[in-house]
């Protein structure tokens, strides 16, 4: 059985110092910024996101640009959208980049979302897996990490053996922002809403704060994910093969030539027999692709 490496990422900070923004020029202030975009330099972020991140920005957006721009402007102290473009172009550490990716893409999740996927998980994918003992999943777009900690909650309440398997989830996302969250695996009450009673109890300890409570996922869980930071656009590292690849709702923002070179990639590090899941307001339709349709936001190599 091949194995599939799971290496350590560099993580970006999506943070600048004070150094770094003296070295692009930018002075240290804390202006709150009147920003005033102009359709140039909406075009110029747009292309920008698209380059890095595979994002396509459409027209429409630029109110959205425009507010999210300016909370990170003003935590720079940079008073235009120019300057900003200008420190983004200056600064070759690519923290900068990073942070401007976090700031405009939304990150929306929750446990066992679309729980039809985890239905089909534990009816006809898990079964199939008892032949074995090992399993590897990749979440693709993991966001703040109630993804691959549900599929890790899944496998344990499903296969009694669970820690004589090698069983890894991979969980990887361009924003260093929410991985950071997911690694901390600490969960506010409307967080947890969605996880049942009985998995609530035994895969979370709740614990007091001063906001009110708060639930750590147990070790047992934790212990089975590991976190990366990974853009979709760049070299993948690891290297397969993937029993089931969840990319769920991610590609919604990419263009169709980027959805298919994607889809592609997501072939090549599945098992023969391999699954892979898309969000339900997504579908490979349209697309030139090499899988098999199985039900609704599911495809199989």
């Amino acid at each position: 059985m091949t194995v599939p490496v799971f290496p350590v990422f560099p993580v970006l900070t999506a943070g600048t110092t004070a150094q770094d923004q003296e070295v692009c020029g930018i002075p240290m202030t804390t202006i709150t910024p009147a920003v005033d975009l102009s359709e140039a330099q909406f075009t110029s972020v747009a292309q920008l996101l698209h380059e890095r991140a595979g994002i396509a920005l459409r027209p429409g957006k630029e109110q959205l640009v425009k507010a999210r721009l300016s909370r990170r402007m003003r935590e720079l102290g940079i008073r235009s959208v120019e300057a900003y473009l200008d420190y983004l172009e200056r600064d070759k550490t690519g923290h900068e980049m990073a942070a401007m990716i976090d700031v405009l893409t939304t990150n929306k999740t929750s446990f066992f979302r679309e729980q039809e996927h985890f239905e089909f998980l534990k009816d006809r994918v898990l079964p199939s897996l008892r032949r074995r003992d090992g399993i590897r999943a990749w979440s693709a777009g993991c966001s703040s990490g109630e993804e691959p900690f549900s599929v890790a909650m899944l496998l344990r309440e499903e296969l009694s053996d669970i820690d004589r398997w090698d069983a890894r989830v991979l969980a990887t996302d361009i924003s260093s922002t929410v991985l950071e969250k997911a690694r901390a695996g600490v969960y506010d009450t409307r967080a947890v809403e969605g996880v049942p009673d009985a998995l609530r109890r035994k895969y979370f300890a709740r614990v007091r704060t001063d906001e009110g409570a708060e639930y750590r996922i147990s070790e047992s869980v934790r212990g089975m994910v590991r976190f990366a930071r990974l853009n979709l656009m760049g070299s993948w590292p690891m290297r397969g093969a993937f029993d089931v690849i969840l990319c769920r709702n991610v590609m919604i923002y990419f263009d169709r030539p980027t959805r298919e070179t994607l889809v592609r990639r997501y072939w090549e590090l599945l098992r023969p027999e391999g699954h892979l899941l898309v969000g339900h307001s997504e579908s490979l339709n349209g697309l030139d692709h090499p899988f098999s349709y199985v039900q609704p936001a599911v495809y199989v190599k």
